[in-house]
C-alpha cells in the first residue's frame, strides 16, 4: 500500500473549505505606477516583461541622445533604451535619477524591449475595463499614448490614466 500525503486523500473529489475559496477577481490585472507630476497610470499586465529596482548607475547614459531617454541598461543580456516615462508624456518634471534605485518597467511587443523609468510602482491590481472611460483634460503630448481612464475618487476627481504600451513602443518620439 502506498501512502498518501494528507492534501491527496478523500474520495478524488475536490472537498475545499468555503472559507478558503478564493472569490475570482473581476477585470484584469494592470500594473498601476506614478510619473514624478504625481499622476497614476496603469499598463496591462500582460505585455510587461519585467519591473526592476536598480541604481541608476546600471543605465548607461548615451552621448547626444534624445532628452527623454535616460541610456541603455542590460537585461538579462540584451540591451535596452530606458526611457523617462514623465517626459517621454510630454511633462516637464523629470525623474530624480540622484537616489538609491529607480523602478523600471520592462515593455515588449514581439522582439521589441523598451524600459520606462517611473517614480514608484504602485502595484498589481484588478482593474474592470467595462468601467473604463474616455480620457479628460489631457495634454496632446499625452493623449496618442492614452486608451482611457478610471475614475478612482469623485470629490477630488482623481483618476488612474491607462497606457497603451503597443502606441508607446511604436512612437516616432523614441528616433527624436
Amino acid at each position: 500500500m502506498v501512502n498518501k500525503p494528507d492534501f491527496l486523500g478523500g474520495s478524488g473529489q475536490d472537498h475545499f473549505r468555503p472559507e478558503l475559496q478564493v472569490e475570482s477577481p473581476e477585470g484584469e490585472l494592470y500594473l498601476r505606477f506614478f510619473i514624478p507630476s504625481h499622476q497614476e497610470f496603469a499598463l496591462p499586465a500582460i505585455g510587461i516583461r519585467e519591473v526592476i529596482e536598480l541604481s541608476p548607475d546600471k543605465i548607461t547614459p548615451i552621448p547626444n541622445a534624445s532628452p527623454l531617454l535616460l541610456g541603455t541598461l542590460n537585461l538579462r543580456g540584451r540591451v535596452i533604451w530606458v526611457a523617462d516615462l514623465g517626459q517621454f508624456l510630454g511633462e516637464a518634471t523629470a525623474l530624480n535619477t540622484d537616489r538609491a534605485e529607480i523602478s523600471v518597467i520592462a515593455i515588449e511587443e514581439q522582439d521589441t524591449i523598451v524600459g520606462l523609468a517611473v517614480e514608484e510602482i504602485g502595484g498589481m491590481h484588478w482593474l474592470d475595463v467595462q468601467n473604463l472611460m474616455t480620457p479628460t483634460n489631457v495634454p496632446d503630448t499625452m493623449a496618442p499614448f492614452l486608451r482611457g481612464e478610471w475614475l478612482l475618487g469623485t470629490q477630488d476627481k482623481q483618476c488612474l490614466r491607462l497606457l497603451d504600451q503597443m502606441a508607446i513602443l511604436r512612437s516616432a518620439r523614441w528616433a527624436g
